[in-house]
């Protein structure tokens, strides 16, 4: 059975253990660093990114999961995930959080696109790459991509143009929350991925920031 990693710090962990569970794979939820021996995948969930960061550098996770990305392993963060994975976040406010983000997608984040909580809102999305029906995304509290640098294929934008889900080499992000609907083709979309990793681990071109 594959394992699929889901960062479970803070944040929408539990919704995405029950979709992994939905489409075969076992969930393990990560706490510390040495969990992440032993997993195929790994989901960064949506939650407080700024809270989640300070998690990661204090149980020392940043060296860890430079380490899986280099390896070529899936990793898909959703919301929060997605501003760790960037390589930069829009605002001076932010740049003093780097050491406690990932920084390893060649995209331009910004944070709470939308505005607060109150502001949160669905809109049906055509995804590349998961075929069928427009997807019923859920943004809360949601970010952007600003900008897509070299590698990094756009999946998914708004009608305002907007970039919310996007991959680049081993790594998916989307603004918004698969978890708290009952489609699951992203979350099948990412485990197939996996799959295919690990049938063809060592061939797989990990991300290579240069944004």
């Amino acid at each position: 059975m594959v394992r699929i990693g889901i960062l479970a710090l803070q944040g929408a962990f539990a919704e995405h253990a029950a979709c992994m569970r939905q489409l075969g794979a076992e969930p393990v939820f990560i706490r510390l660093p040495q969990q992440l021996e032993g997993v195929d995948g790994l989901i960064l969930p949506g939650g407080e990114s700024t809270a989640i960061g300070r998690l990661l550098e204090r149980y020392r996770f940043i060296r860890p999961l430079h380490r899986i990305i280099r390896s070529g392993m899936l990793i898909y963060g959703t919301c929060a995930g997605m501003i760790l994975l960037a390589r930069n976040v829009e605002g001076k406010e932010n740049q003093g959080s780097r050491k406690q983000r990932l920084g390893v997608m060649n995209v331009v984040v910004r944070r709470n696109a939308f505005g607060r909580q109150l502001e949160s809102f669905e809109e049906y999305l055509q995804v590349n790459g998961i075929g069928g029906e427009p997807f019923r995304a859920v943004f809360i509290r949601a970010p952007i991509i600003v900008k897509a640098g070299r590698g990094v294929r756009v999946m998914a934008t708004l009608k305002s143009h907007d970039i919310v889900a996007a991959e680049q080499g081993n790594l998916l992000v989307s603004a918004f929350h698969p978890e708290l609907t009952t489609d699951f083709r992203i979350h099948r979309y990412f485990l197939n991925q996996v799959i295919s990793w690990k049938q063809h681990q060592g061939n797989w071109v990990h991300a290579e920031s240069s944004l």
